[in-house]
């Protein structure tokens, strides 16, 4: 930590540092391998511990495996606060089930989303409450007729050129 705060000091830049430590609890019969991420930035120290039995580099390992594990929570709690997959509140199972099926096609739906169309745009890595709030929670008049379907929008609608930008790249596709 101190010679991450030090090359900070000297940078200015944020700097993460990474080592292995044998380490061990008590309760432990053996000392296990701890990776060591040493890091320090504007908003001061930032370490990190993580107990492995991998024999991954230790950058590696912090970055894709450890990092990678808290995304995937992140994206589990995206599906229960923003598309409803906590609330399980009807007594029998049959509708609770119902429920958490629609959450993961609309989980499916948003992810697709983000996958083919929102890619290099501001909502690339915004949660599924964000997109929705943004791009479908809009006024908009709908015009359908045999050959296409016109989306008019108010003139004062901040997100016109990237709801453009989407339908364009969905259309393609």
């Amino acid at each position: 930590m101190d010679l991450a705060e030090e090359l900070y000091e000297l940078t200015g830049k944020k700097q993460r540092l990474f080592a292995s430590i044998a380490s061990g609890a008590r309760s432990w019969d053996q000392a296990r391998r701890v990776i060591v991420k040493a890091e320090h930035c504007s908003h001061g120290p930032n370490p990190r511990f993580v107990v492995t039995n991998l024999p991954l580099t230790d950058k590696y390992l912090y970055d894709k495996v450890y990092c990678a594990r808290g995304d995937m929570e992140n994206r589990i709690k995206d599906q229960q606060l923003d598309l409803f997959a906590g609330r399980t509140s009807c007594q029998r199972w049959w509708p609770n089930q119902f429920r958490q099926l629609l959450s993961g096609l609309a989980y499916t739906l948003f992810d697709g989303l983000r996958s083919r169309a929102l890619e290099k745009t501001v909502l690339a890595k915004a949660s599924p409450n964000r997109i929705r709030l943004t791009l479908l929670k809009v006024g908009a008049v709908i015009i359908r007729n045999t050959r296409r379907i016109r989306i008019l929008m108010s003139n004062a609608c901040p997100h016109q050129d990237l709801f453009r930008t989407i339908a364009f790249r969905l259309n393609s596709s």
